[in-house]
């Protein structure tokens, strides 16, 4: 079946970085819009970044210029890299696929902010 596999997260002090990919498996990857969200503990799941077919990015507010999103279709991998992160970026993080009514999820991945 479909498979949405994250890794990259962890334990990171504040200031520091962390870089998340997201491997697709089981469908056609790059007609499929990707994005990033995370949820917090007691918080409902927000949207981090997303990035179209065609490469074009979009970023929630709190993550612009901090966060990059990006894509590679060859290895059918969606990557976040994380800069200048804060201890409010302490989230569980979720790759997902859309296309029309279509969405995946993959599992989450755990990232920690904190000294």
């Amino acid at each position: 079946q479909v498979q949405l596999v994250e890794s990259g997260g962890g334990l990171v002090q504040p200031g520091g970085s962390l870089r998340l990919s997201c491997v697709a498996s089981r469908f056609f990857f790059s007609v499929y819009a990707m994005a990033w969200y995370r949820q917090a503990p007691g918080s409902q799941r927000e949207l981090v970044a997303r990035i179209t077919t065609g490469g074009s990015t979009d970023y929630a507010d709190s993550m612009k210029g901090r966060f990059t999103i990006s894509r590679d279709n060859a290895k059918n991998t969606v990557y976040l890299q994380m800069n200048s992160l804060k201890p409010e970026d302490t989230a569980v993080y979720y790759c997902n696929a859309a296309r029309s009514t279509t969405q995946y999820w993959g599992q989450g991945t755990q990232v920690t902010v904190s000294s």
